[in-house]
């Protein structure tokens, strides 16, 4: 039987994709449980962060066995598999393609023989920013089997294992330092469980405590479905090993903390907590704060489910507006492998969202959602809203104007396809056909997650890049499919301090220009 292709996934609009997540990463220690169950339910609580693959590799102390396919987790696994997946250590991962394409070859854990004969299985969140350089210094170095796959993580892996000589803690040791860019790691040989996450500590990564053993995962949501305790954040350059002796850690760089001020807008979980903040918490207050920035005359406040719903609670509250259900959405459909045929296709939004014409016409609706990405999605809802008798839409948005891409895990739209990068508020405004239209600030969403600005992450808003960059030629998603690819030379070394000024040019030009003229 086919498998879903799970591109549908929180995309209302199939045509037009919003930001798609991280991936979701989990690991357990914890001899005489079952630990491929627990993986299996841990991916299944971070299905969010990627939809394309998923997979686990369990180790019984002797040996690392690894299975993976494309497909959700419940797709991919079921109970005669996980009861074969017998141990004591696991990693899991759920994917979203960052770097390299669709593949079952890029599906997750990543595995490794290494020089000392054991097995190495790796998982990856994030995204790297020096893979070429990575690569070519793997080819230089004649590194076995680097490039059978075509993603940073085997990549990664494949450094690791090269080191004949060393344990795979040592070795680790030796190669996180080389690496630029985000990465939050769980990965295990046939004894050991680790945990990595980069200096910046970009992406989440988090330490639970079961009765008999130790959980990682990318958020807390996972450690709680396995019953495990939250004990603490897997700290910025930190790198965590869990076997027999129990917990040690090292650090393997100076921690300089840069988190995706994105996750508390969409990609984590709203019953997650990222560095001691609810997000779900942060998301209502996200909303409080859009109220008091931009007001309006109104009267129903509606989200667009669900992403949208924490601040669209928040709004109504501060601005005293009454809140309402005005679109149900069918959570079932986006998985389909079944494509719709063209009559329903061009019915496009409505595959996901349908309105309550009673709640909605004749009022004047301010409608929450939490970001604008090329602003087909909006468009087409604003569309539907007024077809519904809708007198008057005014859109908040719970994040300032993306304007610029993610190098660190969050696959935006291209620079030229962001609708903000090329037009003010009131040409987005227009674009998008609503009565009015305004973004929270950056300040405001700042203060809402309750954490220090020079902390947070906020490239997609403001082309800062807390981690260097190289040329854009060599930065591509496809980079090790040879799509972009070119020789490495001295002057496509990273540039310090380059603040993505050079993202939409020479090879895309920024702009959406055409945003006013577009159906």
């Amino acid at each position: 039987m086919p498998r879903g292709d799970g591109r549908l996934t929180h995309d209302l609009d199939p045509q037009s994709p919003g930001p798609q997540d991280a991936c979701g990463v989990f690991g357990v220690w914890a001899p005489g449980e079952e630990v491929a169950k627990l993986t299996y339910f841990g991916l299944y609580a971070l299905q969010h962060r990627g939809q394309e693959a998923a997979g686990i590799a369990v180790s019984d102390g002797s040996s690392v066995v690894v299975y993976k396919d494309l497909g959700l987790v419940s797709q991919v696994f079921d109970e005669p598999t996980l009861g074969s997946l017998r141990g004591h250590i696991a990693v899991g991962h759920a994917r979203y393609s960052t770097t390299g394409a669709s593949t079952w070859e890029n599906a997750q854990p990543t595995f490794r023989t290494t020089g000392a004969g054991t097995g190495l299985a790796l998982c990856h969140n994030g995204n790297l920013v020096n893979t070429a350089e990575l690569a070519s210094a793997a080819a230089d170095e004649g590194v076995a089997g680097a490039f059978v796959a075509t993603n940073d993580s085997d990549l990664v892996t494949s450094l690791i294992a090269a080191k004949p000589d060393m344990s795979v803690e040592a070795a680790a040791m030796e190669v996180l330092p080389r690496l630029r860019g985000a990465f939050s790691f769980t990965f295990m040989d046939e004894d050991t469980l680790y945990a990595a996450r980069d200096p910046q500590g970009v992406r989440p990564l988090v330490l639970g405590r079961l009765e008999r053993g130790w959980v990682v995962a990318s958020e807390t949501a996972a450690l709680d479905i396995c019953g495990a305790s939250f004990v603490r954040e897997v700290e910025p350059g930190e790198l965590i090993a869990i076997d027999e002796d129990g917990l040690r850690s090292q650090h393997f760089a100076v921690a300089d903390p840069k988190g995706c001020v994105f996750e508390y807008v969409y990609l984590a979980r709203p019953d997650t907590t990222i560095s001691g903040r609810g997000v779900h918490a942060a998301r209502v207050e996200i909303g409080r704060r859009l109220a008091k920035e931009h007001p309006v005359e109104a009267d129903l406040v509606i989200p667009v489910p669900e992403s949208g719903t924490p601040a669209a609670v928040g709004y109504a509250e501060a601005s005293g507006i009454p809140y309402g259900l005005g679109l149900v959405k069918n959570s079932y459909v986006g998985r389909t492998f079944i494509q719709p045929s063209q009559t329903i296709r061009q019915l496009g939004i409505r595959l996901k969202l349908n309105p309550l014409r009673d709640v909605i016409r004749g009022k004047r609706l301010v409608v929450v959602d939490d970001s604008i990405v090329r602003g087909n999605t909006q468009r087409a809802l604003i569309r539907m809203l007024r077809e519904a008798g809708a007198l008057e839409v005014h859109v908040r948005i719970a994040s300032p104007p993306v304007k610029w891409p993610c190098f660190y895990g969050i696959d935006f739209a291209s620079r030229a396809e962001l609708v903000a990068n090329g037009l003010d508020v009131d040409g987005v405004r227009a674009s998008i056909n609503a009565d009015s239209l305004g973004y929270v600030s950056e300040q405001g969403l700042i203060a809402a997650t309750e954490q220090p600005a020079n902390r947070l992450c906020t490239a997609c808003f403001t082309g800062e890049y807390p981690i260097a960059l190289g040329q854009p030629e060599v930065l591509g998603k496809h980079l090790l499919e040879g799509i972009g690819r070119r020789a490495l030379t001295e002057d496509a070394s990273a540039v310090t301090g380059w603040t993505g000024q050079q993202a939409g040019s020479p090879m895309v030009p920024g702009g959406a220009d055409d945003a006013l003229s577009r159906p």
